[in-house]
């Protein structure tokens, strides 16, 4: 029976991060992955696909020109799901690519099949031809990933009813498209969809989304969707879905309404993928979504030589924060310290536009009666914003009045997921208002909107003790 200090279940971010990290340690490291090739639900169906599809869209729709061009601009005319689908393969290869030969450089191990737990220290892996392999690790790590939520009353048919795996494989690109379910990877495809012309339709049964972002930035990122004729159906509850006479799906509203479309994608949570475990031979317990309680300072599930990272164990959910819980994971297994991670990671939307937010949000800081100041930037005030032809996006900082300390920083628009990391350095060092005032960036960048919203804020605090910045 093979044996590895190191058996990880599932080659996605916190997955390949932690076998990695073992294998530096000099540990055995086993990675087993049930399919065809490495890299999870991350490379193949989720994060690199997805973004891979938005950078399509916005390059061939000319989507980014349109402030010079106007609404009508094109790069190419007549933009088809093959040509999506093309440069996906072509991203998706290079990614295999790469971890392929990351895994070679540092003697991490790859076996194809389905894992299931016999004990706390065994595993039967069968393999693709059905044989079945037992596999002994020191210590397992569970880093399995998500699948969608496929609820009984929606009628899949991978023709015109899909999931938000499914949607990549999309065969034509539709003149109208419902989205039930307005979380993240809804509110993402509707967006990438809307960039394409397509008529979209935003179903969600709660009266507001993305509640985690802070309200004014939402306001704004609400305000262009309805300028791109994109229908909000908030506090709408699916109540049945039927096909009509030309089999189109029609959503039926539990207000009266029906929303009928080309297509529908139902995007509304994501399942962990433990079904086939066999958990309970080593007494874990997933809960009704199929996600595993942990130890967040090291990654242990109750069972302590088992480790569970990732999307499975829920909240946030962020490829960035998997691949760091798979190292903490790895070292705390082997007896490596790590220092504890930063107070502040930043959340990326990669919707159109982008939004990213890093810190307390305006509505955290008037919970906690924290005396501040808001300080805000517009995209089109900036030289390069101008350049580039921008005519929305916004950042806005907060920060304390009492200590000048940097409380927030949420933005709305384009490059917002590459910009939040200065605001991120500048949370996590603890830094102040006058950072951002006294230090040069580069002009013209996009960057300068951190001077403009900070001399604002200034302005605002202080302009009644002093003569305003200028």
């Amino acid at each position: 029976m093979p044996a590895f200090d190191l058996v990880v279940i599932g080659s996605g971010p916190s997955g390949r991060r932690a076998a990695v990290q073992a294998a530096k340690l000099g540990r055995s490291v086993l990675v087993i992955e049930r399919h065809a090739r490495i890299g999870g639900v991350s490379v193949h169906t989720g994060t690199i696909p997805s973004k891979t599809m938005r950078e399509t869209v916005l390059n061939l729709s000319g989507w980014r020109e349109r402030g010079f061009y106007g609404r009508a601009y094109r790069v190419k005319k007549d933009i088809g799901a093959a040509d999506i689908q093309s440069r996906m393969e072509l991203t998706l290869r290079h990614e295999v690519d790469v971890l392929e030969h990351q895994f070679s450089r540092n003697g991490v191990a790859t076996l194809r099949g389905d894992a299931a737990f016999v004990s706390a220290h065994e595993l039967d892996v069968t393999t693709a031809n059905g044989e079945v392999e037992r596999i002994e690790g020191d210590k397992i790590l569970i880093a399995v990933g998500t699948r969608p939520f496929r609820p009984p009353y929606v009628p899949f048919n991978g023709t015109n009813v899909f999931d938000s795996d499914e949607i990549l494989q999309i065969p034509k690109i539709p003149r109208s498209m419902a989205v039930i379910g307005a979380g993240v990877i809804g509110v993402e495809y509707a967006t990438i969809f809307s960039a394409l012309e397509v008529q979209v339709t935003l179903i969600e049964p709660r009266s507001t989304f993305l509640d985690f972002v802070d309200r004014e930035l939402m306001e704004e990122f609400v305000h262009e969707l309805r300028d791109r004729n994109v229908a909000l159906r908030l506090g709408s509850e699916v109540s049945s879905i039927d096909f009509d006479a030309a089999g189109r799906p029609v959503c039926k509203l539990a207000s009266g309404r029906e929303v009928a479309s080309e297509v529908l994608l139902f995007a509304a949570g994501r399942m962990g993928a433990v079904e086939t475990l066999n958990l309970q031979a080593v007494g874990i317990e997933a809960d009704r979504r199929g996600r595993l309680t942990v130890d967040p300072r090291t990654m242990q599930t109750s069972v302590p030589n088992i480790y569970a990272t990732g999307d499975v164990v829920g909240f946030p959910s962020l490829a960035s924060t998997s691949m760091e819980q798979g190292r903490m994971a790895a070292c705390h297994a082997f007896g490596v310290r790590t220092p504890a991670p930063p107070e502040f990671f930043p959340y990326g939307i990669y919707s159109v536009p982008e939004i990213s937010t890093v810190g307390m949000s305006e509505e955290d800081v008037k919970a906690r009666a924290i005396p501040y100041e808001i300080g805000v930037a517009r995209f089109r005030e900036t030289s390069r914003g101008h350049i580039m032809g921008l005519e929305t996006g916004m950042m806005k900082m907060i920060f304390s009045r009492k200590t000048r300390r940097l409380l927030g920083v949420h933005i709305v628009g384009e490059g917002a997921t590459e910009l939040i990391h200065i605001g991120q350095a500048v949370l996590n060092l603890k830094g102040t208002i006058d950072y951002f005032m006294d230090n040069t960036f580069n002009y013209p960048t996009l960057a300068e909107a951190y001077k403009i919203a900070s001399l604002d804020a200034w302005n605002r605090a202080f302009g009644a003790q002093a003569a305003p910045i200028v």
